[in-house]
């Protein structure tokens, strides 16, 4: 496939109405956001986008918003799991009639699989469509579920789509197996950090990440990136410090604390759906003294 993922990817959270529907109009300017402040590929909807609450219409609605909002400046790929396997596929061939860019996929929800169930829907839903294909590893999230090196061997002999992999593991082991599994097979196979830990993740070859912190901060992420890139190891340092400082903050009370920090940095995209918590006056507070005092608030951009 010539689809190349590389560098600061962003997957952006859902504005909300007071009446937790979705606001279209914000959610086209954030998408547009993202791709003035150096995002090289937007995916959505993850789970800080609060992808579980909302219906398959609505779903399909914001994502043709997404894909119309980048007018094809940066790829586009649409997150297509769901409680429901028929509503999976449902959303495959939604995103291939609005024109995404590619798909991407976690391991089934709930039950607990087993390794040759997790293979076989994998190779079913990269044999259903034309479209590139991202694999989504975040055990903690799925009981434990996780792909292998082997798994990915296997899937990548059958699926030319397949093309890379965002890993949420924290597993530095896990991430370097897959990576050295898949590359020798398909050397721009794209391995994703999907946690803000990205200096350990290009040390071991993967091509870059889906960060939360960057939307409060994508010029510290791109920085991050680009001292990667160009080997200044010392300065990578400072600002990944700076970066997991970040994803401490965020991580406590997920996505609220996120879309808190939107709205500190000028950019109001509404509560937290139900049964998730919206962040509290006080959760606010602290969130931007935190900034405050990591420079965020002097250094990177506010509003749209």
């Amino acid at each position: 496939m010539t689809l190349v993922l590389k560098g600061v990817m962003q997957s952006p959270v859902t504005p909300l109405k007071a009446d937790f529907s979705p606001d279209y109009e914000t959610f086209e300017k954030l998408v547009d956001f993202h791709v003035r402040t150096g995002a090289t590929a937007i995916s959505w909807p993850h789970h800080k986008a609060e992808s579980h609450n909302f219906s398959m219409p609505q779903r399909k609605k914001l994502a043709e918003v997404a894909i119309k909002a980048v007018n094809k400046r940066v790829p586009v790929s649409i997150h297509v799991s769901a409680l429901a396997l028929e509503d999976t596929f449902d959303l495959v061939r939604h995103a291939e009639k609005a024109d995404a860019d590619a798909i991407i996929a976690i391991t089934p929800y709930f039950w607990k699989y087993p390794p040759e169930a997790i293979y076989t829907h994998f190779l079913r839903l990269g044999t259903s469509t034309s479209l590139p294909m991202i694999a989504y590893n975040s055990p903690s999230y799925l009981d434990g579920i996780e792909f292998t090196g082997e798994m990915t061997k296997r899937l990548i002999e059958k699926l030319p789509n397949f093309i890379g992999m965002k890993d949420a593991s924290f597993n530095s082991e896990k991430f370097f197996e897959i990576l050295r599994a898949a590359l020798p097979m398909r050397p721009d196979f794209a391995m994703i950090a999907g946690v803000e830990y990205l200096l350990p993740s290009m040390a071991l070859g993967g091509a870059g990440s889906y960060s939360s912190a960057g939307t409060i901060a994508p010029n510290l992420l791109n920085e991050l990136y680009a001292s990667c890139v160009n080997g200044n190891w010392a300065r990578a340092r400072e600002c990944q410090y700076k970066l997991s400082q970040l994803w401490q903050i965020f991580r406590d009370q997920y996505p609220s604390s996120l879309k808190g920090g939107c709205v500190i940095m000028g950019r109001p995209v509404g509560p937290t759906s139900p049964p998730l918590p919206t962040a509290s006056p006080e959760r606010m507070k602290f969130i931007e003294k935190r900034l405050d005092e990591l420079g965020i608030l002097q250094s990177e951009p506010h509003g749209w």
